[in-house]
């Protein structure tokens, strides 16, 4: 649909959501110049939002599109880990799962990775809450986001067919002193360790052939991650695993 405002101050052509909006007189409206028409408030240009009526309320506004999808058990990572997107998925892993921890979250992966502590928040927050996490990669899942990606629910771990996952070792850098060095240098390897075992276990993949696939990088197809047991299997275009419960 075309996002480009009319004179009539309705984009067109409209949506079914938008149309129906248009048409229920308690929405709220804006009016333009003096005249006495009035229309639909318009989305922002430029910024993906969706129109939205908070149940309960006689109103509707335009919501930020991943907000109105985490109504709907969605969560996106979306971009580079770190602790700010590792806060916000947290926070909303936990509140989901206070609300309704009898439904699925559905978390949808598509990163090059991060921040291996920032990772390990998640994960940790995966396993502490009682909602299954279905994970879904989309795109690449790359260094910790396939790390997530394979901690999701056991059968439930699923990939599109183009996507791609990247595995490999921590990287790390540090500067200053010897022992400051030696210090950081024994804690990659410690992390290191930790993520050999838990693939390891989340894999069914020996600590061995771990340590040999982790020393480089190394990519998977779709297909390739499922015969590795990074995931359970490759989703087809009738697969019904993604669609929400009523």
């Amino acid at each position: 649909p075309s996002f480009v405002p009319r004179s009539n101050g309705i984009v067109s052509p409209m949506p079914k959501s938008v149309r129906a909006l248009a048409s229920n007189p308690n929405v709220r409206r804006t009016e333009h110049g003096s005249g006495s028409n009035n229309s639909i408030k318009m989305m922002p240009i430029g910024v993906p939002k969706v129109a939205y009526r908070v149940p309960g309320s006689q109103g509707a506004d335009w919501v930020d599109i991943y907000n109105r999808l985490y109504r709907e058990r969605i969560v996106f990572i979306g971009s580079e880990i770190d602790d700010e997107l590792a806060n916000q998925v947290i926070g909303v892993m936990l509140y989901l799962d206070s609300e309704d921890s009898d439904k699925p979250i559905y978390l949808y992966i598509n990163s090059p990775g991060g921040s291996v502590i920032s990772g390990l928040a998640i994960y940790d927050c995966m396993q502490h809450i009682e909602s299954e996490v279905i994970t879904i990669n989309l795109g690449l899942a790359a260094s910790m986001a396939s790390f997530i990606l394979a901690a999701g629910s056991k059968g439930k771990r699923l990939a599109l067919p183009s996507s791609r996952v990247m595995i490999h070792q921590p990287m790390g850098g540090a500067r200053g002193q010897a022992e400051d060095i030696k210090v950081e240098a024994r804690q990659i390897m410690r992390i290191r360790d930790n993520l050999v075992k838990m693939y390891s276990m989340m894999t069914g993949q020996t600590q061995d052939q771990i340590v040999k696939d982790l020393d480089r990088d190394n990519y998977l197809s779709a297909q390739e991650a499922a015969d590795y047991g990074l995931i359970d299997r490759v989703l087809e275009s009738d697969d019904e695993d993604t669609q929400m419960s009523g």
